[in-house]
Formats: structure tokens, sequence, C-alpha cells
């Protein structure tokens, strides 16, 4: 058995733990505010602020875990060599974490180290700098701080003078103490993409059938698993995934983004050390283990002979549309009572905010049905519950 630190606690957290009790692993929850929806299942839990590095030690210290599992990018991830060094395992590897965690880091690496297919970029640390680099790129533009989650801070400029709101916003939804961001060219893509990949510690990297997802204002909105994608586009993906995941090194799963486009091919997005919100769909049995199941199996080290893919499924996201102290939830009854293949995850977030996923509904049919009515369905079922004061 391993005592696992789990640095951050939200909806992907918990379903991580469930996960890792079903293995008989002992897990301490840590998150910057109490009943975080991970605490709720782990064996203990501890209260910090994770980008404040000494308070980070001092947990590390304190529960002595084997593996640190980082789940957001709030964290002072350049302490995680430290604890690497000082014989914790870090899942996948503070390397990874660290490249990942900052925009900066992950792009450079798979533009220019490792010549993957990426929007054309620059950087930005001042709003004059962001108006120079834009000019260059041109409009539309796609503006992002360097280290955020869930599509904060990110906006389409679609003119020169919108520059200065993006700034605005883009610093103000940056994660950390890092006031630079990225500007980058608008591809034009007829779809995108996740590909949850697994590296193993010794075994061969895996790929999930991949999972199609809609967003808005870079935050998820539904996933289905599995798009149509050509087979070529798919082969294309998997190269670059496996590619920059043996670069960063470590055993564990991968989201990694892609945007497909019929006329220009494949081109890398971004990527997750960690399980991915898109990948939640895998909940609705799409495989024969979910992405929290497959990244705790390569983080301790567990064999995974193979990913099966046994049924289409789909998710849809539950948004609050209120800010309250005492969430209550309508609708759920009715939400699963129409098709036994429907099933809900209320997240248990002790707050909500106005737009802030507090659930999530999943479906399933069977291989070859029809993956468009299956989304419709689901994404109808979500509809049906509402977050109320």
């Amino acid at each position: 058995m391993k005592k696992i630190l789990l640095l951050g606690s939200g909806e992907l957290g918990k379903e991580f733990v469930i996960a890792a009790q079903r293995l008989g692993q002992t897990v301490v929850a840590c998150d910057k505010y109490a009943g975080a929806p991970a605490m709720q299942v782990a064996d203990a839990f501890e209260v910090f602020d994770m980008l404040d590095g000494d308070a980070l030690a001092a947990a590390v210290a304190k529960h002595r875990p084997d593996i640190i599992v980082p789940e957001i990018e709030a964290i002072r991830t350049e302490r995680l060599y430290d604890f690497e060094r000082a014989g914790v395992q870090v899942a996948p590897s503070a390397r990874a974490v660290n490249f990942t965690m900052n925009r900066k880091a992950i792009r450079d690496l798979a533009a220019k180290e490792l010549g993957l297919k990426t929007a054309r970029y620059f950087y930005a640390t001042s709003l004059e700098e962001l108006q120079q680099a834009a000019a260059k790129i041109g409009f539309p533009c796609v503006v992002k701080p360097l280290m955020s989650s869930s599509g904060k801070g990110q906006s389409l400029v679609k003119a020169p003078e919108e520059l200065e709101h993006a700034w605005q916003y883009g610093c103000e939804g940056s994660r950390g103490d890092i006031r630079e961001l990225i500007v980058e060219e608008f591809i034009r893509f007829d779809s995108e993409i996740t590909l949850l990949t697994v590296t193993q510690k010794n075994g061969p990297t895996l790929f999930c059938p991949p999972i199609g997802h809609v967003q808005k204002g870079g935050d998820y909105r539904e996933s289905f698993q599995s798009p149509h994608v050509a087979p070529e586009h798919l082969a294309e993906a998997q190269r670059m995934a496996a590619a920059v995941t043996e670069a960063l090194t470590g055993a564990g799963l991968w989201g990694v983004e892609f945007f497909l486009s019929h006329d220009n091919g494949v081109y890398f997005s971004e990527l997750s050390p960690r399980p991915h919100d898109t990948g939640m769909v895998t909940l609705a049995g799409t495989q024969n283990l979910n992405e929290f199941e497959l990244h705790l199996r390569a983080v301790l080290g567990i064999p995974i002979p193979a990913v099966t893919f046994e049924r289409l499924g789909a998710s849809a996201v539950i948004l609050s549309p209120v800010a309250t102290q005492t969430p209550h939830y309508e609708g759920v009854g009715e939400a699963v009572a129409e098709d036994p293949r429907t099933d809900i995850r209320i997240f248990g977030k002790p707050v909500a905010r106005v737009n802030r996923r507090m659930g999530v509904v999943v479906g399933y049919e069977p291989l070859g049905s029809d993956l468009d009515a299956l989304r419709d369905r689901v994404k109808a079922a979500a509809a049906k519950v509402k977050v109320t004061e």
C-alpha cells in the first residue's frame, strides 16, 4: 500500500481518490479550501495554498508520502524537484509537471525541440508586447495566460482595439505570480480532440479512443467518445502524443489536445499530465478502465495490458446559474428516469458560483450506435438538473 499526497481536490481528484481507495491506497487530499470534493472521500486532508512552497514542504514532511499526484496547475512546481530527489515519486514526474503547468515551457518543447506542428505564437509581458505580437500574427488571434485552467483569462481577439481588454482579462485569469501571456494564431479547425495517453513504468505507451469535445470560453461543456477521426490524423496525433510524453518522462495518464483540420492536418494544442476534464466521459464505461483508474495504475506501476473500447459515450456538464453558499440540486431523478444508460455525478462542491461546473451527466450506447443521438440525449438529461440556492 502506498501513501499518496494529492495536490488539488476537485472533481477529477475525487474520482482519482475513489479509484485509489478501491485498490487499497491511502490518500491525503490537499486544496486551498476545506470541504473540497476529493477531501470528502480521502483518508485525510490538508488545507493550504499550494503556491506557498514552505506550506507544501510542511505537508510533505508531515505526511511523508510515497507518491505526490498533482491535480491542478497552481502549485509551487519547482519544489517537486526537491521532493523527487529526496526519493518521493512525483506523477508523472517533476519535469512533466513543471513543463506542463506553464504554457511557455510546453509550447517551446513541442514546437522548437520536438518539431510538432502548432499554431504560430509569441509571448507578451506587457500590453505593448501583446500589441506587437498580435500585429505579427494577425486577427483573429487567441490570447491566454501562461498559467491557468478551465479557460480562465482566455479570449479570442478580433481587432486591435480589443487587445487592452484581453491583456487585463488574461492577467486577471492567470494563476500564480506569472504576469505573461501567450498570443497565438487562430487555427480554423474542423474539430478538436483529447487523446488520453498512458505511459507506463514497464510497458508500452497506450492510447485511449479519441474524445471529441465542445468548449465555450475555453472551458469544457460536453465530450464524446469516439468521434470520427481520419485514420491518418489519428496516427499522427498518436505519434505526437508519444513524442511529447516521452520527452517529459514519467508514468501516468496524460490529456493531450489536438486541433484537426481536413486541409492542414493535425496541430498539437496543449497537454495535461493528469486526468482530463473531457475524459469524464470514460465514467460511462466506454473503456475497460476509466481515465482515473488508468492514471492510478500507471502511477503505481501496475501493468495495463491494453485499453479496450467497450461502448460509445457522451458527457455534458451541469453548470450553476447562481452563486450560493448552500447549493441544492433539483431534477436529479428526472435526469436519469428516462433511460437506464444515463448516469449522473454531483461533485459535492461546497460553494456554487455562476457558471461553476457542479456535476456531469454521462451516458452510453453500444458500439455502432448513433453518436449524435447519444450526445443529444445526455445534454437533454443534464439540462433537467438545476442548481438552486
